[in-house]
């Protein structure tokens, strides 16, 4: 049974971009990309022969679109005790990943949330800057690619992706990866941030800034989500989070109508 599984998840057209990690010095690494048409058909024989070819290397194809959904189906299906995600646009750091394994095994750890740094090496965005146990208010920024899960674990809390939300979804295209840590420390699992880099991913990528109404409106639901079925805390946690945010993407107006959802 392979230690660590690399999970990706991308569109067809996008299959060329994997860059595979290097599985010929870790007999023990394996690589399971699941990958949708964005149509109502499975990718063709044609798309899928674009994926990247190895030993150690899976493809399961899926009619639709929606990112959630075939990550979901990398929980499912992964052969590793552990799991990291990935997109097409990644490349891993072996010893960061070396070292993240060694942590989780040591603390029995459900999720280890790590760093990522963008092409230049310099991390993508802020992070703590040592451990910390992960909760609901401080999560927020989590990106998909710097989660590595003990699938066993994972999978008997029943905790998967909301498939309402991520990449995909109409309205509610952002958010899954908090919500998904959120709903595994609902469950009382032990998560955890460590300052170690995980991956590369470009400067640039879907969950950046805040430019249009329609992204401030996204991000303002993910906070009903994760607080469901309290009244003020979603509040709390949008005023919180805009804060941070004043004069780096919202003005005085756009933090209130984030607030209050307008």
């Amino acid at each position: 049974m392979p230690k660590l599984t690399f999970g990706y998840s991308t569109l067809a057209d996008r299959l060329p971009n994997i860059q595979l990690p290097n599985l010929s010095d870790h007999p023990d690494w394996d690589v399971l990309i699941t990958v949708q048409s964005g149509t109502d058909q499975v990718p063709t024989a044609e798309q899928l022969a674009k994926a990247p070819k190895g030993e150690r290397v899976k493809v399961l194809a899926y009619s639709g679109r929606g990112v959630t959904k075939i990550r979901n189906k990398v929980i499912e299906n992964a052969e590793g005790d552990y799991l990291i995600f990935a997109d097409d646009d990644i490349t891993f750091n072996e010893e960061g990943l070396l070292l993240a394994l060694s942590e989780m095994e040591e603390g029995e750890l459900a999720l280890l949330l790590g760093q990522a740094v963008d092409e230049s090496g310099v991390l993508r965005k802020s992070y703590p800057k040592g451990n910390q146990k992960l909760n609901k208010l401080n999560s927020g920024k989590a990106a998909t690619y710097e989660m590595l899960i003990n699938v066993e674990a994972v999978r008997l809390s029943g905790v998967t992706f909301d498939e309402d939300f991520g990449a995909g979804a109409p309205d509610t295209y952002l958010g899954d990866e908090y919500i998904f840590i959120a709903d595994l420390v609902s469950k009382g699992l032990s998560c955890y941030f460590m300052p170690i880099v995980l991956a590369t991913h470009p400067t640039e990528s879907s969950g950046s800034g805040w430019g249009t109404d329609r992204d401030r409106q996204a991000r303002a639901k993910i906070f009903d989500r994760v607080f469901r079925g309290n009244r003020t805390l979603p509040y709390m946690a949008r005023a919180a989070f805009g804060l941070r945010k004043i004069g780096k993407g919202l003005t005085l107006r756009t933090f209130l109508r984030f607030v209050f959802k307008r």
